[in-house]
């Protein structure tokens, strides 16, 4: 019998698979954790709990600067993060100074993030928290900060002068923050660690995409960093160890399954190929 004309056997089949069907599978596989909910374990790192411990280990009613130091191209990364932040903050009843070295929609995340998690904890802006917003030239504006933050915005990211706000009166510079979380996807955390954190010995922790975390591993075992959340896994345990799992979480599920079925398509495939290939009648 020819070739063509013998039945293709399973892993034949499996190893000339129209590409159409692969991509359904993935889609399939991407919607099905979002309607019903699937748990995978996710397992606290070190750093992760360093972090996390730090923040714990504040005074209640401390005063903390969160900044949004992201792109909206990385919202999945890091704003679950910045929310698992502001749950653990505001649950200590601590200050938050919120602002952003981005300035294409750092300011407008920002806005929206803390203004939807205060209104779950009753806190009061101008109060309870305060976002200065944006402010460019971030070298100058960490370093300035370090002399007075007012001289660096006088004004909130609203408009409003800082000296009305109540929030800022003892709140002057870096000596009256007691922790600086950071939240970012680019390098700006590299400041944080060599202006703030060298120069003015302020605590900084930080949440960076899964891409950058490798670099900065190395600076939390040498102390230069209070721990460190890697990519929307490290969103994850910071949800799970505040007690508020939410897109972080259901983020790693659907990631968790989309691995699974990549991997199990790799295996099929390449076993597909050699049977296919060892069936192959030999030339003469």
């Amino acid at each position: 019998m020819s070739e063509n004309l013998r039945p293709m056997g399973f892993w034949e089949k499996v190893s000339k698979l129209d590409r159409r069907w692969i991509y359904s599978a993935v889609a399939i596989t991407v919607i099905i954790p979002l309607i019903w909910r699937i748990d995978f374990p996710v397992g606290i790192t070190p750093e992760a709990k360093q972090l996390f411990d730090a923040v714990e280990a504040l005074p209640d009613g401390s005063t903390v600067m969160l900044t949004f130091d992201y792109y909206a191209s990385a919202l999945p990364e890091t704003e679950p993060a910045s929310r698992a932040a502001l749950h653990h903050l505001f649950r200590k009843n601590c200050k938050v100074v919120t602002m952003t070295t981005i300035p294409l929609g750092g300011p407008t995340i920002s806005e929206r993030v803390t203004r939807d998690m205060a209104k779950l904890y009753d806190k009061v802006y101008g109060i309870d928290y305060v976002n200065l917003g944006y402010k460019a030239n971030y070298v100058a504006v960490l370093s300035g900060m370090g002399s007075s933050i007012e001289d660096i915005y006088p004004a909130d990211n609203s408009g409003t002068k800082l000296a009305d706000l109540p929030i800022i009166q003892n709140i002057k510079n870096y000596d009256d923050i007691d922790f600086i979380f950071v939240v970012a996807d680019n390098a700006i955390v590299d400041y944080w660690i060599s202006i703030v954190n060298a120069q003015y010995n302020t605590p900084v922790g930080a949440s960076v995409t899964a891409v950058s975390a490798p670099k900065y591993y190395p600076l939390v075992t040498s102390g230069q960093m209070t721990g460190l959340l890697g990519g929307m896994k490290g969103a994850a345990e910071y949800e799970i160890m505040v007690g508020k799992e939410a897109a972080a979480v259901k983020g790693m599920s659907v990631q968790s399954l989309v691995h699974f079925l990549i991997i199990l398509m790799v295996i099929m495939g390449n076993v597909g190929y050699f049977v296919s290939r060892k069936k192959k009648p030999q030339a003469a």
